[in-house]
Parts: C-alpha cells; structure tokens; sequence
C-alpha cells in the first residue's frame, strides 16, 4: 500500500474513536490500519468520555468492550481514553505507547487538528477511506433499531388543536387528547390512511425516530408523538414544546367512541395557514380540560362540537349525523380523514357501528405498567 511507511517491522499503529456498539465498519478500519503496520492499538472512549463528547451513557461496560476489541483479529491492544482535560483524550496513551502512525477515516472532522497532533508526537497521518462493500451502519442507528418499538396507539384529538403548533402557541391555553387502539404496527395498520389520526408520528416511532421533531419540522405541531408516546387521556399546555399538565387514566371513555371514515384523506400540512377562530380553539380546550378532570361525558362532547365549530367556519365539509351521538368533529385539522363520534352510553355507539357503513370501533388506550 503507498500510505505504508518504509518498514512493517516494529512500526506501531494507533486508532481512537467511541467504538460504543461494533460493527463491520469498525472491523474493516481496524483491518486497513494494522496492515499499516506490525502492532495495531485501539483507544475507544471512555464512560465519562462518551458523555461528554455524545451526551449519551454507554452500550456496554468498558471491560466488556476491551474484550471484544482484543478479541479481534487485527487489534493487538484496546484500552479506553482517560485525558478529558487535553485536546484529545488519547494523548496520555500517545505519550506513553509512542505510535509510529496515526490512522483515522477520510470522514474524520479532526484531520487538521490531528495533523499538528502527529507533528509533535512524531506521527505519520494516514487517512484510510471507508469501504464500500458492507451495508453502512454506526452507532445510532444500531441502538435506535434496538429501541424500535413493536405497537404504538393512535390518537383522537378532542379540542385545542392548533395550539400545539409553535407558532400559535398561547400561554394559558390547553390541547385535550387520548390514546387508541387496536394499536398499530409496520406490519399491521387496521386505519385508512391519511386518517388524521397520528399516523405519520407513530410510523415516525415505530422506526425509533424522533417524532416530535418529525412533526415540527413539517409545519405542525408536537401533540400526536406527545400522545402516543405518553398514552392515556392527556392535557397539556400550549407551547413551543409538550408540557404536560393533566394525565387521565380514560377507561371512563370506553365503549363511548367510534370513527367515521369520511372518503377523503387527511393533510393537515397543508391547512397550517388557513384563517381560523382561535377564541373558540381555546374556549374548546379550556371546556375539554374541565370535562377531563370531571370525567364528564356530556361535557366532553360540548367541547368537541365547539371544535366542530371552528372546522365548519374554517371551511371543512359538513359530517353526517349519527342518531345517538353528542358530540362529533373531524380529527386533526386536514379537512378528511376520520371524524370522531361520542355517546352517553355503550348501547347507543355499538347499535351506531351497526347500523352506519364506515365506521369502527376505537377505546380508549393508556400503557400498562410493568
């Protein structure tokens, strides 16, 4: 190899990195640098290293990982970073081993800084590129899939929406929503879609991704990945970020809920800007909160038909009737997808999933503790 230097004989090889889950990348690197060289060190970082520099805690003992190092067949010594003090946390070791070479990846942020590092430690810099021939992975995405979770709930949204939304965030004002099932999986989504429901946050979950960040950076707000990540009947405070102020055990809500599928789906994005009436919005969260507490039902409804209200004036397409219920509205705010339905009674919503094409049936959701 040309980045070799004049002889393998007795030449030491020095790498460092977080090497906190390892994986093939890892493997090849360590292979490409000890062919550099006759003796191949492994610096990977430490505990109290890994959180400062990651923000994160570690995946596995540091013990544990100078096993594993070691046991592979290119490494001949793997000890963890200790200098939290000095421009790198290698350089107590670098002093002591005194590597002839310093090998780092070509996507190394480091590499000018590294080069004056190896100048006064008397090392050669080489920069080894990344192969091609294993399908790329890191760190993150391996603990992210490791915290993939298998089912998440859905949403209905009661009242207050749109205050959840950064920029028409209100001090004092409150967003009203709860958990359903049957939940959903990858595999097995029993909803339309485009149903205004939460969907896109918990499809955002189900792959460990951040949903809340997912859902703002659409244009909308933060409450679906609030919910489903929370569970239960929940209030929160409006604000750039959920804050919650109330969580509700909903069983009182059983048997008193169902969806209407309305034909057409669900874009809340693109409904971010229209003209609405916010006096409502937060009359209607403030309603659903005090229902909430209650655990009043006939209450409850009052505030979704108020949120019907501002749909109807923003321009959404009336919903059919259906006997027996009290209160209805559109879930979300993208003029389709589901509408919601409420009862006083059992009785009345199961002869209403009988009777009306189009409709299913949701309860209310809120994780066990185990």
């Amino acid at each position: 190899m040309k980045n070799k230097i004049k002889s393998k004989k007795h030449v030491k090889v020095f790498v460092s990195g977080c090497y906190d889950i390892i994986h093939a990348g890892h493997v090849q690197f360590f292979d490409d640098a000890k062919a550099l060289g006759d003796h191949l060190t492994v610096c990977f970082a430490s505990d109290e290293v890994l959180l400062l520099s990651k923000k994160r805690t570690s995946a596995l003992p540091e013990d544990n990982k100078r096993i594993l190092l070691k046991s592979l067949r290119s490494v001949d010594e793997a000890l963890s970073s200790s200098d939290l003090h000095s421009v790198f946390d290698f350089e107590g070791h670098v002093k002591k081993i005194k590597p002839d070479i310093l090998a780092v990846t070509e996507d190394d942020k480091n590499v000018e800084i590294k080069k004056a590092f190896c100048e006064k430690y008397h090392m050669k810099l080489v920069v080894l590129p990344k192969r091609n021939s294993v399908t790329p992975a890191s760190t993150t995405s391996i603990r992210s899939k490791i915290k993939e979770i298998e089912f998440v709930p859905l949403r209905v949204d009661f009242a207050g929406g749109w205050l959840d939304v950064p920029k028409f965030s209100k001090n004092g004002t409150y967003i009203v929503n709860c958990a359903i099932s049957p939940l959903v999986s990858l595999t097995s989504w029993p909803y339309e879609k485009g149903a205004g429901l939460g969907g896109s946050a918990a499809f955002a979950i189900l792959q460990a991704k951040q949903g809340a960040r997912a859902e703002i950076d659409m244009g909308v707000g933060w409450q679906d990945p609030a919910i489903i990540n929370h569970t239960g009947l929940c209030v929160w405070r409006s604000g750039k970020m959920p804050v919650l102020d109330t969580q509700l055990n909903p069983d009182w809500l059983a048997g008193r809920m169902l969806i209407y599928w309305t034909g057409n789906d669900h874009k809340s994005v693109d409904y971010v800007d229209r003209k609405r009436d916010y006096t409502k919005i937060v009359r209607a969260g403030a309603l659903a909160r005090n229902a909430a507490l209650a655990k009043d039902v006939t209450m409850l409804a009052k505030a979704v038909l108020l949120s019907y209200e501002v749909q109807l004036e923003e321009g959404m397409n009336e919903i059919p009737h259906i006997k027996g219920s009290i209160g209805k509205k559109y879930l979300g705010g993208g003029h389709g997808g589901y509408a919601l339905y409420m009862f006083k009674t059992v009785k009345q919503r199961d002869l209403a999933l009988k009777l009306v094409r189009g409709t299913l049936k949701i309860e209310p959701y809120i994780r066990q503790i185990v």
